[in-house]
């Protein structure tokens, strides 16, 4: 049996073997999205690239006792993370970024980046380096600044931290309500403004924090009682709101919660909220038209449990403490029922559902992690 011929093996590759910095600008640069509330960076973080926004928005921030301070919010066409590249003898981030919405960049790798400094004007180079270096040491005093603004609490312990106050969010309400009620127009039954408009109110009049501003905008737009339709230029940017009565009603609740005295201000649990909502829409179910109404908690208790959902009776205290529901009542077949005062219920619901989500804003600022 003939052998086979014996196939010349391929020459070793004569191309030297990339660098690790060749190979790290082949992987950093290039197209990244992140989506809403994922870190970029954190403070401190060692930097080998920056980034150029293409879409969404980014905010940074610096970390203050149990939150942080807000430094910034950066769109579209705006660079950041250039400040480490500047920063020869660290090369560390000096505070942190993260998406507020879903956010695509274009992220760029000191190496590459080192290539077009390169070839700028020496002249032109030293006067970059040199602005870059003052803005270093203008952030690095304001970090001070700000650490030593920390509060303290009881026992010396840091102060719990407080993103959106009611005070921020009365005022917040207040712009919206103010800019619609005197420049919306009515189309297919909404009330629609510009986001220009009510933006030049918040900033330009009433020095409203931009931060805040964006943040709350996306929870109110997250949880239905907003929307946003496309402007001339196709981008997201008119605000829609159904009915400005509503508007005037969360104006209204958040100021009394702000004027009452925080053990009696309205506390309404995740579950509770949950537990409302079912027996709201059990209700409208039924067509229900009167201010008074019995809801048949054994039918939605049963709901739960057969989707395991760990609610029961006990989680309607804060519904009965409230004046939203009588106390529970077992009747023929020990079927569990409740009274509900359900207009009112109707009326405060879009109310609580907003003060927990800006409560779990709250939460979420206060104990993440950087």
């Amino acid at each position: 049996m003939a052998t086979p011929p014996l196939k010349k093996a391929a020459p070793a590759s004569t191309a030297p073997a990339p660098t690790p910095a060749a190979q790290q600008a082949q992987k950093k640069s290039g197209l990244k999205t992140f989506s809403a509330g994922a870190i970029i960076f954190n403070e401190n973080d060692v930097a080998d690239s920056l980034y150029i926004i293409q879409t969404g928005q980014i905010r940074l921030f610096l970390p203050k006792g149990r939150g942080f301070v807000d430094i910034a919010v950066l769109r579209a066409g705006e660079v950041i993370g250039e400040m480490a590249y500047f920063d020869e003898t660290s090369r560390r981030r000096s505070c942190s970024a993260s998406a507020i919405v879903t956010t695509q960049v274009v992220e760029i790798s000191f190496v590459a980046f080192e290539k077009t400094m390169s070839s700028l004007n020496p002249w032109f180079k030293t006067i970059i380096n040199t602005l870059a270096g003052r803005l270093r040491k203008t952030n690095a005093k304001v970090k001070e600044l700000e650490s030593a603004s920390v509060g303290f609490g009881k026992d010396g312990k840091v102060s719990d931290y407080k993103f959106i106050h009611s005070t921020d969010i009365t005022k917040f309400l207040s712009i919206v309500y103010l800019a619609m009620k005197t420049h919306g127009e009515l189309k297919d039954g909404d009330t629609q403004l510009h986001i220009d408009k009510i933006k030049f109110y918040a900033f330009d009049i009433f020095n409203y924090p931009e931060i805040k501003m964006e943040e709350l905008l996306n929870l109110f737009v997250t949880n239905g009682q907003m929307t946003l339709g496309k402007d001339e230029t196709g981008l997201p940017k008119v605000l829609q709101v159904h009915d400005l009565e509503t508007l005037r009603r969360f104006l209204l609740f958040f100021n009394t919660q702000r004027l009452t005295a925080d053990d009696k201000k309205l506390k309404i649990s995740d579950k509770c909220e949950k537990l409302l909502k079912r027996i709201m829409d059990q209700l409208a179910d039924k067509n229900t038209k009167t201010d008074k109404a019995a809801a048949n908690l054994t039918a939605i208790f049963e709901e739960f449990k057969a989707k395991n959902i760990q609610i029961g009776n006990e989680d309607l205290a804060d519904a009965i403490k409230a004046g939203f529901c009588t106390e529970i009542v077992i009747g023929n077949s020990n079927v569990m029922t409740v009274d509900v005062s359900y207009e009112k219920l109707k009326q405060t619901f879009p109310s609580i559902k907003v003060m927990n989500a800006i409560n779990k804003l709250n939460e979420s600022k206060a104990h993440a992690h950087y």
